[in-house]
């Protein structure tokens, strides 16, 4: 009879991409929420169309149609009917349009210049570092909302991509430290040392050694930035600060027909609905992202 061998089974290794991805699946609501926040954007894009895009939705937010009683949810109109007739399930499909693109736009906005600034900051430090970090403290001293309706005011001749450009302006200065911080630690790493004695290039170093390492971070600030967006042009628009006429989104049909709450509830509740599903969505996301990201994370299995 053979005696028998036993040996050790080797743990089978993951790549980086491969953990982050893993850890991410495992999170279910940050996965609930990515399902969630698609049919949000898939409904709102296809139903009535975008630009030369139609829709198949039969109805469009800027027509009249014949009032069916005091405007409540039909089968014809499932979201109700405003006072003068519209199709409010088009009004609010077309409001989460607009909605949805300065909440990314500002995101991709702010996450380009934040990144520049932390990261030009972080690696070459000294008077640099010096006069980036004091402008972003000044910003940062100033209330938001307040600089945002100064600037969102200003900008709302341009429509919502004046409002998105404004609104990036203004959000950077949280992830500029963070990469920062980023920037700091990275840079005495030993590839760091090992690419500058060989001679690589500044921006090289930044681009192709210390941004990859320091992109969890990134994309999580960036996922919160989104849904930090959504709030602020929904509070803007709110006050009349934000998104004007003939343009809308959600925060301006909250406005417009906040004096509706007690008659005619749906046309406040829809709106605000659509906005607290983006807005926990994408918090959700960003959760997931940040347990996936996070190096302490390092089971791949519950």
């Amino acid at each position: 009879m053979t005696d028998l061998q036993t040996s050790a089974t080797p743990e089978k290794s993951y790549s980086q991409n491969q953990l982050v991805r893993m850890r991410f699946f495992r999170h279910r609501g940050a996965i609930i929420s990515m399902i969630v926040l698609g049919l949000v954007i898939l409904l709102a894009f296809t139903s009535i169309g975008i630009g030369p895009l139609p829709g198949w939705w039969d109805k469009v937010p800027e027509l009249q149609y014949p009032k069916i009683g005091d405007g409540a949810p039909t089968w014809e109109h499932p979201f109700g009917q405003d006072t003068g007739g519209k199709d409010y399930f088009a009004l609010v499909m077309l409001g989460t349009q607009k909605s949805l693109i300065i909440a990314f736009g500002v995101g991709i906005i702010s996450t380009l210049i934040g990144t520049l600034i932390g990261a030009v900051a972080g690696y070459f430090r000294g008077w640099l570092e010096s006069l980036l970090m004091r402008t972003t403290d000044l910003l940062l001293v100033i209330p938001l909302l307040v600089l945002a309706a100064v600037l969102g005011k200003m900008a709302s001749a341009w429509g919502i991509w004046g409002l998105t450009i404004m609104l990036g302006i203004v959000t950077w200065t949280g992830l500029a430290r963070l990469v920062r911080g980023e920037m700091l630690s990275l840079r005495e790493r030993d590839f760091v040392v090992a690419a500058t004695a060989v001679g690589t290039s500044n921006g090289r170093i930044i681009t192709k050694h210390i941004l990859p390492n320091a992109i969890g971070t990134i994309i999580v600030s960036a996922t919160l930035t989104i849904s930090a967006a959504i709030l602020l042009e929904t509070s803007l628009s709110y006050l009349g600060y934000g998104v004007q006429a003939p343009d809308t989104s959600l925060g301006l049909l909250i406005s417009t027909y906040e004096t509706a709450f007690t008659t005619r509830p749906w046309l406040f509740w829809w709106p605000g609905l659509m906005i607290l599903a983006i807005a926990l969505t994408v918090n959700f996301i960003g959760d997931g992202l940040r347990d996936a990201f996070d190096p302490r994370q390092n089971r791949t299995k519950d």
